[in-house]
């Protein structure tokens, strides 16, 4: 098969019939449509203290649905700047979007941000989510960076089991970040992962 471009520059670009290359405009449609939701049967409870906080992962009595809300048009400030500090990487099987990782490079604390990362349900639980981390790892290493970092809500227990899998451990947490949104109720975890 021969590669694009775009897919020359996303080292082990095609796995299977699944292939990973850099996102294109005529992609955006594509990703703004891929269902993110997801089904759980633990959430990980943030509990406080005087002392601090406490994170466990807690069964639920019924399986909670989660749906994110449709993202807001406008950019993020973190977003905008230099086009070559940030990289999306989608993963295709044909004309089927699979999943993508959107990613963002601070220069002044040596931080590669995942903005996003979705997997369509259909491909989940197949690696998908892995290779995309392992090609924000790659941008990282690229990019010089020392740690990844994201942000993940503490209901997606599906998502922060597969974090810790790829070595991210929590380093921080916002009981606040959601207030006054669809998500309100939920906390802020943020996890991290150092680029070796």
């Amino acid at each position: 098969m021969k590669m694009t471009a775009d897919e020359a520059r996303v080292p082990g670009a095609a796995a299977g019939t699944v292939v990973y290359r850099l996102a294109r405009p005529e992609d955006d449609e594509a990703l703004a449509e891929l269902d993110g939701s997801f089904t759980t049967d633990s959430v990980f409870e943030v509990t406080v203290t005087e002392e601090g906080f406490g994170i466990r992962r807690t069964p639920l009595a019924e399986p909670l649905h989660k749906v994110f809300p449709d993202e807001d048009d406008a950019e993020d400030d973190d977003g905008d700047g230099d086009p070559e500090l940030s990289r999306t990487v989608v993963a295709c099987d044909g004309d089927e979007l699979c999943g993508f990782v959107e990613t963002s490079f601070d220069p002044w604390n040596a931080r590669l941000t995942i903005r996003d990362i979705e997997v369509a349900p259909a491909w989940r639980g197949r690696g998908v989510g892995r290779t995309l981390m392992d090609h924000a790892v790659d941008f990282a290493r690229e990019c010089g960076a020392g740690h990844l970092w994201l942000e993940v809500s503490n209901i997606n227990a599906p998502a922060i089991r597969a974090y810790l899998a790829m070595g991210f451990t929590f380093c921080g947490l916002d009981t606040t970040l959601y207030d006054g949104t669809q998500s309100a109720g939920e906390q802020a975890l943020f996890m991290a992962r150092r680029v070796s």
